[in-house]
């Protein structure tokens, strides 16, 4: 069976985290969840409500980290999905969580990214001279890192697939299925 990654920490997106996690499943993947160290996490919801100009943030469900990031051999991944929600902010410096998404690129091994997720591809340095997308709101961190950014649902850019937010998930899984069974 192959295994997919997904990270997460405290604050990932619920619908970001879930809709990828059972859909891989359902295609019969394994899916091994990660964190900074092996224990729960609290997910949450994100929501913008008519008026706001961001996102309200709400505590949704906890999901458990089945091993840390430093005990994850990237060579025995067939992939990796990353979450958004604002664990990726702090995610991004965690040296393992960059081993690991530096040697998937070396490796052309499919990478997923949602919203907030292009936080850590960027922070990876592997965006560089890609299109890619995510939430308006994380532009800069693309152009930043050498990306360009573009407004759709999903940007394919040779092994990564990006999308903006989790009204965008159909899409993304879609695009992202057709590369790992390729």
């Amino acid at each position: 069976m192959k295994t997919v990654l997904l990270p997460i920490g405290d604050a990932a997106e619920v619908l970001d985290t879930y809709y990828p996690l059972f859909r891989l499943r359902e295609e019969g993947y394994e899916v091994l969840v990660a964190g900074p160290e092996k224990r729960g996490y609290h997910l949450v919801l994100h929501e913008r409500p008519d008026g706001w100009d961001i996102t309200q943030e709400r505590p949704g469900y906890t999901l458990a980290a089945e091993i840390a990031f430093r005990d994850v051999d990237p060579g025995a991944l067939a992939g990796m999905v990353i979450t958004g929600g604002r664990a990726p902010e702090y995610l991004r410096y965690d040296p393992d969580l960059m081993r690991i998404t530096k040697s998937l690129f070396a490796a052309n091994k499919p990478v997923a990214s949602v919203c907030h997720g292009i936080e850590i591809v960027a922070a990876a340095d592997v965006i560089r001279g890609r299109e890619v997308t995510t939430v308006a709101k994380c532009r800069f961190d693309c152009e930043f890192s050498g990306g360009i950014y573009v407004d759709r649902e999903v940007v394919v850019s040779g092994n990564l697939v990006t999308c903006r937010t989790w009204h965008d998930n159909p899409a993304w899984m879609r695009e992202y299925l057709k590369l790992l069974r390729g």
